[in-house]
């Protein structure tokens, strides 16, 4: 892999070296906690105990939990992050509200915030972009390890604009400790081991992460992690009742043309069930991290590696059916877009495809103590080299490449009467290339530059809250001349376009008292086009279409609000959100009728577009037995998205209700649940109507050596009635259908 900018990140190592920092533990809450009775309650609740973080250990942006910003802010941690531990981020966070995922297969899954995914939606590692190839197509990987993260927030509302103002979905921050944030204290050494077993797959992972004192003002941490799965198992059919049907067709077609051998394969991929071929993966990661703490701040930096292989299931009818190219998986291209009129040679001899993907990664952190009207600095930097091979069989099909850099600096404001907040400045830049069969976008490199200030200023019970970013983004398509591999680019090589986009937020919030809020959010939203929208010309299998940029597009622009109602109470919690969102020259692919390589062309626009939806959450006590506490909970979310005069935005998740009955004590806590999907009846051209489906499942959770233990076993059995359920927001939904009934075992100990 390249190094080619190992020169500039040193030099900014360097320079961000020779400044400490402050390891700051700041817990102000906007909010006032409820009575002691609750909160006694919730501190035994084992689901809310953190077995990964240090005492006084800080989120990554410290300042938004001081801030009042964000009126949806989602937490996965403790138990609960375990206990949702899947290989993909995408998949640990479905129960959530508003949130689905991509589903592609078990090796690839991203979020899906409100129906918006792809670029819209930004998934940071600590505070800074993944810097892999994840956004530009549905099945890149995410190199973010579950087995490793303390804690995992979604984002929305104005606090996103703190990390991106192309974060129009919102943003899921995943925190790790591979920089320590916090002397050991009391102990000499700290080690975290988890360990796991799940059924549906024949999963076993296991990691590991040790902090230990190298004196009294440097800590060194090491972590990895292990992770092996087999096929996926199902509940039923593989394929989708519509693909099945075309599979019976096409077998009664070869049949009648004498063509026996093509006829028997046909009708063994309609009848084909129970098992997803060509969905293994194996996945490992390694890294260390040093921090230097002194009087006034600390410094720390850290190394990893990531490597995952997967397979990437096939789609009957294409001849290599999977999604590699550079590609916006949220630039609604028609799921799937069904170009499978199953005329593409009825191909049954192409190899399986699988993906190796590895990442080397460097990342600094650091803090400073000031004094007067700031209160600290933070500093924070990455930089990575990404390599993505694409096998076909033995042979190399596509190699993705991407060297980056990303660097912010924030100044946290001290609280000055309730006038409160934080300003910085944000940089990055990739390098990205993609060489091979379909290789769709052209070499590109893009830069961003960002100036954010968040603001929020609290009077008697009435909060108001501001945010403001301005980016500056550069993309530039390498010319390389006459390389035979880029010949389809030759229209848009040396092209070099640049955009300013501002976005801005404004709150308004009201307390009635203690534990009941209401409030409004306003927002205007700018996001720059993607390369991949500007400068594509080629074949996209992932979408089964080629698929023609446009490099003279404008910025993608949104305005919204979103108005929320929160109230928690001694026995009960409440919280609903409803939110729209109006776009002007949204981004989408189309149909043009016309067809090239065999495939479907489909012509990247901008049209106008709207979103809106709402999302409500809730709990009650329903009685206290002995040392047991009974309650009751749900989620209800559901989204609608339409793009003028060409009708429903593709990919957009049902109606979604899910009902949990919990039982919980010091050192035991067991649940069942039921989530509930409607059928998905709106969608787009060449998009299939998707089934809805109930999955129940129930979990145990046990602390062996009592609630303040350092040993929690946690079982659960997930989809129990084995049913077959596919995701609206998938492009492999007709093909690559959920787990099948899964049983999951795990351990976790902390010394």
């Amino acid at each position: 892999m390249r190094r080619k900018y190992a020169a500039l990140f040193t030099a900014l190592l360097t320079t961000t070296m020779a400044t400490p920092a402050l390891a700051d533990d700041q817990s102000a809450s906007a909010t006032a906690p409820a009575d002691d009775q609750l909160q006694q309650d919730r501190e035994r609740n084992i689901n809310t105990e953190d077995y990964h973080t240090l005492p006084g250990i800080v989120v990554t942006a410290d300042y938004v939990d001081d801030l009042n910003l964000v009126a949806n802010k989602s937490i996965l941690e403790g138990d609960e992050l375990t206990q949702e531990l899947e290989p993909q981020i995408g998949e640990m966070l479905t129960k959530l509200p508003g949130v689905s995922a991509t589903s592609f297969t078990p090796g690839a899954s991203r979020p899906v915030l409100r129906g918006f995914q792809g670029r819209r939606i930004l998934v940071l590692n600590d505070g800074l972009g993944t810097i892999d190839v994840s956004t530009s197509s549905a099945d890149h990987a995410v190199t973010v390890e579950p087995l490793l993260l303390e804690r995992i927030e979604v984002l929305q509302g104005p606090t996103t604009l703190l990390f991106g103002g192309n974060a129009l979905g919102g943003a899921v921050n995943s925190i790790d400790k591979r920089i320590p944030r916090n002397r050991l204290e009391d102990e000499p050494f700290h080690l975290d081991v988890l360990g796991s077993f799940a059924s549906a797959a024949n999963e076993r992972s296991v990691g590991a992460s040790l902090d230990f004192a190298l004196g009294d003002n440097l800590v060194f941490h090491v972590d990895g992690n292990y992770r092996n799965t087999d096929d996926l198992e199902v509940g039923g059919f593989v394929l989708s009742p519509e693909l099945r049907a075309e599979q019976l067709e096409i077998a009664a077609e070869e049949t009648e043309e004498g063509n026996f051998e093509e006829a028997e394969e046909a009708q063994e991929l309609a009848e084909l069930r129970n098992r997803i071929p060509n969905t293994a993966t194996e996945t490992y990661s390694f890294g260390g991290g040093l921090s230097w703490f002194g009087d006034g701040g600390m410094f720390g930096v850290s190394v990893s590696y990531f490597d995952s292989d997967y397979g990437v299931p096939a789609r009957p009818g294409a001849e290599h059916a999977h999604g590699d190219e550079d590609h916006d998986d949220d630039h609604d291209h028609d799921d799937d877009h069904d170009h499978d009129d199953h005329d593409d040679d009825h191909d049954h001899d192409h190899e399986n495809v699988t993906i190796g993907l590895e990442q080397v990664k460097v990342d600094f952190r650091g803090e400073i103590d000031l004094q007067g009207f700031f209160q600290k600095l933070t500093l924070r930097g990455s930089y990575a080299d990404f390599e993505q091979i694409e096998f076909e069989g033995d042979e190399v099909g596509t190699v993705f490449t991407n060297q980056g850099i990303e660097a912010r600096a924030e100044l946290v404001q001290a609280d000055r009467g309730g006038w409160r907040g934080a300003s910085g400045i944000q940089y990055s830049f990739s390098d990205f290339s993609a060489v091979g069969a379909e290789a769709f976008v052209p070499p590109n490199e893009t830069s961003q530059f960002g100036i954010f200030t968040v603001q929020e200023y609290t009077t008697g019970n009435f909060d108001i809250e501001g945010a403001l970013r301005v980016d500056f983004v550069n993309s530039d398509v390498q010319d390389r001349g006459d390389d035979p591999r880029f010949a389809n680019f030759v229209d848009v090589l040396g092209i070099n376009r640049d955009f300013t986009s501002v976005s801005g937020a404004l709150g308004f919030g009201y307390f009635f008292d203690e534990g009941a809020k209401i409030g409004i959010n306003l927002s205007r939203s700018e996001r720059a086009p993607a390369p991949e929208e500007l400068f594509s010309n080629g074949p996209h299998i992932a979408t089964q279409a080629f698929e023609v940029g446009n490099p003279d597009f404008d910025t993608e622009r949104s305005m919204g609000g979103e108005i929320y109602l929160q109230i928690e109470r001694p026995t009960w919690q409440f919280g609903v959100t409803a939110y729209y969102n109006d776009f002007e020259n949204f981004l989408i692919d189309v149909p043009t009728g016309e067809e090239e390589d065999g495939l479907p062309v489909f012509q990247f626009i901008q049209n106008d577009a709207e979103f809106y939806g709402f999302e409500a959450q809730g709990s009650v006590l329903l009685a206290r037995a002995g040392d047991f506490n009974f309650t009751a909970d749900t989620v209800v979310d559901y989204t609608r998205a339409s793009l003028d005069g060409l009708g429903p935005v593709p990919r957009i998740p049902p109606l979604r209700v899910l009902g949990g009955l919990e039982a919980q004590s010091d050192s035991i806590t067991g649940r069942v649940e039921v989530e509930w999907f409607d059928d998905q009846e709106r969608n787009a051209n060449f998009e299939t109507e998707t089934e809805g489906f109930t999955l129940v499942n129930a979990q145990v959770a046990w602390k062996p050596m009592g609630p303040n233990g350092n040993v929690t076993l946690l079982a659960s059995a997930n989809n129990i009635f084995d049913v077959v359920g596919r995701r609206a927001a998938s492009f492999t939904k007709d093909f690559a259908p959920l787990a099948g009934r899964d049983f999951r075992v795990s351990a976790r100990m902390s010394f």
